[in-house]
């Protein structure tokens, strides 16, 4: 039924549709709103043409004639919810479940009780569904975790997954309903897929009293299609689908279709769409509403098959269509679902699952062969990493078919370990002399050979990026912003911000000169630096990120990962030659463990005992934390110990999702960021900031950035945290970034926003954050030297080695000496010292290394078959 009258679309509008239907041309919002309104004839013809997209689909996938269907069990971990759906009978409350003899959750036993079974009747999957966030509504259900040891739901359904995967053999899919970011990263090593139910995306069904959402949090169309989003940049093969007709209009479903077509094309990760019809239940607030026609949910599977294009996996489930199999075979599906021979469908218990014998007799009578498939769909099998963590790929493996994706015939669950219990740091592989080769050999190509698959679609990004490229209008009186500048730059509106961030000419000239006598007084004349070694302990990261040319995949050319002892090698030569810090960064290589971490730290101790390790970006910090199942806090109390003394703030990017996710296609949000750095810096770890700059951003998302971070300097000092040790611009170096050579990003940032962003990063921090760091290495001597006379008071390090912005095409090389950094000052006209990582004076046994080893250092370490 549908909630607000839509007029039925004209014999001619119809005629019109259906033809751009058979004709294969792209169909838009309106015209999908009068196809699913084909009733007779109509609905035949666009059922049929419906029909032979999918069979193109399938003759180009190589399955054709198959239609697939998942055997699982259902595993309701529990019914209760913070949500009220007006239709839900799945949801429960505690009384009811006391009365039941029930708990709030379903106990481990009970839980592998229900999977053994389904492992011996020959099941494959464990569908996993529950409630959302049950333990924040009903403190019966936070008292049980509690009692438990589990800090929330999420935790214990990936113990729950866990054990299923190592007692039983059966593959998770996880139904767990609104998931974060973070929630993606602590579920995605224990369950090959899973799934959540757009539904609509009419928001008034959620808004307005009386609607079938109102009142339920997670309901929300925008929350729900966030969800999906971070699954996309998660790498995770996800499901979804609608519920029609709980009150949406056809122009509504319509757009609900194509919120999900967005998100397909964007990250390719939506493994499958469900349609489903809704039936009123008994005891529901919905109890009176009429169900779907059967005609409704036919046009909606057909107009979803010609929304979603050929390669798309369309499901209804077999047991809402009171065996009218044929009619929604014709019109476009390829799949029918979990179907299980051991356990009720939960969420609609008055409707059995039909026996796999009779799904196969009647696909057969259509002309279809009814194979199984996992929960995880074949092209995601085949695909392997990174839609597949590692640790599953044993348990993905040996229950599919090598060739085809799908179930092996003859597969038998059986328990496997979930990871070696012996986890430790892999061995040293690959191009591990990048470091010193980069600088003459250089790269091996200019990208890699998944350029067109691993970052998501070019065309969707590029439609994304455009209107954020688009330059605002700045109307601000840039005088009157100086002279506010000059006076107290405390006292700066955005808007007079943004006018200064745009100045150019004389303007920017004097900005900068204002900035600069802001720097005299705030840190005085030296322009300090640090004796320091990059080292990069591995490339290897399928995170996915558009601007970063340096990740590579195991089997890439130029991938390669550092021994321990390679590390605490350079660590200990970087001593030898007067360094007092190491930064220490990687890629997010899926053979770590979370623990690599610690040991990479204690390594560099153990051998240099006085190095300050300062290592592990955000990114790196989320990616431990949540492959140990620890806390942020935990993580980083635990880095500390075993020799961690700060972190480098990077993995900002630009801290504003509008450009981020442009950017960037898995990589933590900026509300994450800021967790993990406010986190640091309460437990003791300090950390620097950074801002990179000059891609697919503007002057705005800079203010941002910059407010944002004095932000969190102001609310750490108030608390008595001494947090951010400076600010570190880094202007994008875009020669063989993926998102340039994809042409949507800029060529890196002009010399004026350079300038600026200087002037206004010291101008902005003030008197929070008190140095601004210069990049020689992306801006080589005399762009440094001119930074120093915008504002910055810092050049960083002498660095060693650096392979990040080299790979990227820095022309700067990786090595600058002390005398080289001195020269840089002298060119600023301004005295140079060296400094320790938090600002203090260096003794002088250090400098005294420094110099006399200064601008010949002997060759950097030995590499693989040396």
């Amino acid at each position: 039924m549908l909630g607000v009258m839509t007029d039925s679309p004209t014999a001619n509008a119809m005629r019109r549709a259906l033809r751009r239907a058979r004709d294969g041309v792209a169909l838009d919002v309106t015209e999908a709103a009068v196809l699913l309104q084909a009733r007779g004839d109509d609905l035949r013809d666009l059922a049929a043409s419906a029909a032979r997209v999918r069979d193109a689909g399938l003759e180009a996938a190589g399955r054709p004639g198959v239609i697939t269907y998942s055997k699982s069990v259902f595993i309701p971990l529990t019914r209760l919810c913070r949500d009220k759906c007006h239709y839900c009978t799945f949801v429960t409350v505690p009384g009811k479940l006391r009365r039941a003899g029930h708990g709030m959750f379903m106990s481990p036993d009970e839980v592998l009780d229900i999977a053994r079974r389904g492992a011996e009747l020959g099941c494959k999957e464990a569908l996993i569904t529950l409630g959302d966030k049950p333990e924040d509504r009903w403190p019966e259900a936070r008292a049980w975790l509690e009692a438990e040891g589990y800090d929330d739901t999420i935790a214990y359904v990936r113990a729950m997954a866990i054990r299923i995967l190592e007692e039983t053999g059966l593959l998770p899919h996880l139904n767990p309903g609104v998931m974060t970011w973070t929630d993606f990263q602590r579920l995605k090593p224990v369950a090959p897929s899973m799934g959540m139910m757009l539904e609509t995306t009419a928001t008034r069904l959620w808004s307005e009293p009386g609607g079938p959402h109102y009142g339920s949090p997670d309901k929300e169309p925008a929350v729900r299609l966030r969800v999906l989003e971070d699954a996309g940049r998660s790498s995770v093969p996800f499901t979804s689908g609608l519920l029609i007709g709980i009150g949406e209009t056809y122009e509504e479903r319509a757009d609900s279709l194509f919120a999900l077509r967005r998100v397909a094309r964007s990250y390719h990760g939506i493994q499958e769409l469900i349609i489903q019809n809704f039936r009123a239940k008994p005891d529901t607030a919905m109890r009176g509403m009429p169900d779907a026609e059967l005609d409704d949910l036919v046009a909606t599977v057909a107009v979803a098959r010609h929304i979603m294009g050929p390669s798309a996996c369309l499901q209804a489930p077999p047991n809402l269509v009171d065996a009218e199999y044929g009619r929604l075979i014709g019109a476009g599906i390829d799949d029918w679902g979990g179907v299980s021979p051991l356990t009720p469908d939960h969420v609609n218990p008055e409707r059995p699952w039909p026996h796999i014998d009779e799904l196969a007799a009647r696909s057969a009578e259509e002309g279809f062969e009814l194979r199984e498939r996992l929960c995880v769909y074949p092209e995601f099998v085949q695909r392997g990493e990174p839609w597949l963590d590692p640790r599953l790929l044993p348990h993905v493996r040996a229950l599919s078919d090598a060739d085809t994706g799908l179930a092996a015939p003859d597969a038998t669950p059986v328990g496997l370990p979930w990871q070696e219990p012996d986890e430790g740091y892999v061995a040293a592989s690959g191009r591990t002399d990048l470091h010193r080769t980069i600088d003459t050999a250089g790269r091996t190509s200019d990208r890699r050979d998944d350029f067109d698959e691993v970052y998501g679609d070019w065309e969707a990004l590029r439609e994304q990026a455009a209107p954020g490229m688009v330059p605002s209008r700045v109307d601000g009186d840039i005088r009157a912003a100086l002279r506010r500048a000059a006076d107290d730059p405390t006292k700066l509106t955005d808007d007079e911000a943004l006018a200064l961030l745009h100045a150019d000419g004389p303007a920017l000239d004097a900005l900068c000169g204002v900035a600069d006598d802001l720097r005299a007084s705030a840190v005085g004349d030296d322009v300090t630096y640090i004796v320091t070694r990059n080292i990069n302990f591995t490339n290897v990261c399928y995170t996915g990120c558009r601007f970063c040319a340096f990740a590579q995949r195991r089997t890439d050319a130029d991938a390669y990962t550092l021994s321990l002892d390679q590390v605490a090698d350079r660590a200990a030569q970087a001593w030898d030659v007067g360094a007092v810090e190491v930064c220490m960064q990687g890629g997010i290589h899926p053979d770590l463990p979370g623990t690599a971490y610690f040991d990479i730290a204690r390594a560099v101790k153990e051998r240099v005992p006085g190095m300050h390790v300062h290592a592990f970006s955000p990114m790196e910090v989320v990616n431990g934390a949540t492959r140990t199942g620890m806390s942020i806090r935990d993580w980083l109390t635990a880095a500390k110990e075993a020799g961690l003394d700060s972190i480098p703030g990077t993995a900002a990017e630009i801290l504003d999702d509008e450009v981020r996710w442009i950017l960037t296609k898995g990589k933590l949000p900026t509300a994450t960021w800021i967790e993990v750095i406010e986190t640091a810096h309460e437990v003791g770890l300090r950390s620097s900031s950074t801002m990179m700059y000059g891609h697919v951003d503007q002057p705005r998302h800079w203010l941002g950035h910059l407010r944002t971070l004095a932000g969190i300097q102001e609310k750490a000092l108030a608390k008595g945290v001494e947090g951010f040790t400076e600010f570190v611009t880094l202007p994008f170096i875009h020669t063989n970034a993926p998102v340039y050579l994809a042409g949507i990003a800029r060529p890196g940032p002009t010399t004026r926003d350079n300038r600026a962003v200087t002037a206004m990063a010291r101008i902005l921090l003030y008197p929070h954050i008190r140095n601004i760091q210069t990049s020689w290495v992306k801006l080589g001597t005399e762009g440094a030297a001119e930074m120093l006379r915008s504002g910055a008071n810092d050049l960083g390090g002498t660095l060693m080695e650096e392979t990040i912005s080299r790979m990227a095409g820095s022309s700067y090389g990786s090595y600058r000496s002390v005398k080289d950094l001195i020269a840089i000052a002298d060119a600023a006209g301004r005295p140079a010292r060296p400094r320790t990582t938090l600002y203090g004076d260096v003794p002088e046994e250090r400098q005294r290394a420094a110099t006399a080893s200064d601008g010949h250092l002997p060759r950097l370490l030995p590499v693989l078959g040396d």
